[in-house]
């Protein structure tokens, strides 16, 4: 586990260099998506499928983009979309695409379906983290300076 969030850390810093993220906010962006990873690991260890350890691991990792954002005076996309990298469901995605071209439709609904629910947990975790109003980062901010 300690490898997966690890190996995550590192290719969310390298994402966040071809995103062009300032250099002086890579490892932060770095050490959001290593959080949401470990985040998606732990949930899953605590039995939770896919969908919900997206959910839960997307969440946080766009509450955490928008506190760095907030304490560095930065924009919350440079931490939120490279963060967002290790969760993204390209092997879903892959294998969706697959099993269509191969004409296994049970495997290609499957597969489509998970991934389809991945895909929308992800997008509920980022609305959901929005959501939460400006002012109670603003007293976590004062609370809890970093």
């Amino acid at each position: 586990m300690i490898l997966q969030v690890i190996a995550a850390t590192f290719a969310v810093a390298s994402f966040s260099i071809l995103f062009s993220v300032p250099k002086d906010q890579c490892i932060l962006a770095a050490l959001n998506g290593g959080i949401a990873w470990f985040s998606y690991l732990f949930l899953s260890q605590l039995g939770a499928g896919p969908a919900v350890s997206s959910l839960g691991a997307t969440l946080l990792l766009t509450l955490l983009a928008r506190l760095f954002a907030l304490h560095r005076k930065h924009p919350v996309t440079i931490y939120l979309m490279a963060g967002i990298f290790p969760l993204v469901p390209g092997s879903g995605i892959y294998y969706t695409s697959y099993y269509f071209i191969m004409s296994d439709m049970e495997s290609f609904v499957a597969k489509g379906t998970e991934t389809f629910k991945v895909a929308g947990a992800i997008a509920l975790g980022i609305i959901f983290g929005f959501a939460l109003p400006q002012k109670f980062l603003l007293f976590a901010r004062r609370k809890f300076p970093y």
